[in-house]
């Protein structure tokens, strides 16, 4: 066989487990919900480093300030759907993460969002898009916020909102809902499931229905109303987050699940444009930045090994011509 052809062939043997390798490392996605505020993103927005409100200054003095840079980090990576057998009784607002304990505190002060029964539009803040399933439950008539929030507590039968693959716009994850007859404080969680991945992650949004946002019971002081923070806060804060988004649009509020032209490549050298286009494409079917280094690794690796390769049968090829030669 030709020496070119010899090459080519084991190149092509190389390929599926450069692929493999690919395929097998991990991929991460982020969010929180947006509306109504989980409670990581609220105290965020309250400023990690001096929280207003009782509730988000005892989350931090339980779990630290790193808690609330991550605030679109509280995930599972390989939930698989099996939420319950991994998250117990007491862990659902942290998702079972020691880094966010402070937000099982069990108290009736945190700052909540007014709410009413009816129909009800939920946005999902997402810093990294990807394919998956929403799925947000309300907590039983008669929840007490005293108490650990435990599975029984949600009406798990009852989902209030459930959305498969929505796109985002904006920066967020936009699906409609209905809420349920209920009074007093409540509270939603949210698990997003990936389809793509088995990574989940999970969000407590306080309300409060019947009254002003910040009503408690036994006449306690009314907590405050919850808000969002708002972009200047999240962009402020991604150079103290440990949550690796890059290469996932961030940078972009307008990032959508659906493949887009990567922004702002035009004046690129060709190179560039392509490796944001990867990144673009790993964002969209489960790959982060690591995803994308990986794979142009891969591919150094795969052509310089391929180059080595064809150097030493071209070397063989000569020498054996030389020696018929003589």
């Amino acid at each position: 066989m030709p020496a070119r052809r010899k090459v080519a062939a084991v190149a092509a043997g190389l390929a599926p487990f450069a692929l493999t390798a690919l395929a097998a490392a991990p991929a991460s996605a982020h969010g929180s919900m947006g509306d109504p505020v989980s409670r990581v993103a609220q105290c965020y927005a309250e400023g990690p480093e001096s929280p207003k409100s009782d509730a988000c200054r005892a989350a931090v003095a339980a779990g630290g300030t790193q808690a609330l840079y991550d605030w679109n980090g509280i995930r599972i990576g390989d939930a698989n759907g099996r939420h319950q057998e991994l998250i117990p009784d007491g862990r659902l607002c942290s998702a079972n993460n020691d880094e966010f304990k402070g937000l099982d505190l069990a108290r009736a002060d945190w700052p909540a969002t007014s709410v009413s029964s009816g129909s009800y539009t939920f946005r999902y803040r997402v810093t990294a898009p990807h394919k998956g399933t929403f799925t947000v439950y309300l907590t039983k008539p008669g929840y007490d916020p005293t108490h650990p929030l435990a599975w029984d507590d949600l009406d798990l039968s009852h989902p209030v909102a459930t959305a498969t693959d929505p796109v985002a716009s904006g920066g967020f994850y936009t699906f409609s809902g209905t809420l349920p007859e209920r009074s007093g404080r409540q509270l939603l969680y949210a698990v997003w499931q990936r389809s793509d991945s088995p990574e989940a992650f999970y969000s407590c949004s306080d309300v409060t229905f019947g009254g002003t946002s910040g009503s408690t019971a036994s006449g306690a002081t009314p907590a405050p109303s919850a808000s969002a923070p708002s972009e200047e806060q999240i962009d402020d804060g991604t150079d103290k987050s440990t949550v690796e988004h890059h290469g996932h649009g961030d940078d972009d509020a307008g990032t959508s699940a659906e493949p887009v032209a990567a922004a702002g490549t035009e004046s690129l050298p060709a190179h560039d444009v392509r490796a944001a286009g990867t990144s673009q494409k790993l964002a969209e079917t489960g790959g982060d930045s690591s995803t994308s280094y990986l794979a142009m690794g891969g591919a150094a690796t795969l052509a310089a090994g391929a180059a080595v390769l064809f150097g030493s049968v071209r070397r063989r090829a000569v020498n054996d011509g030389g020696r018929h030669g003589r």
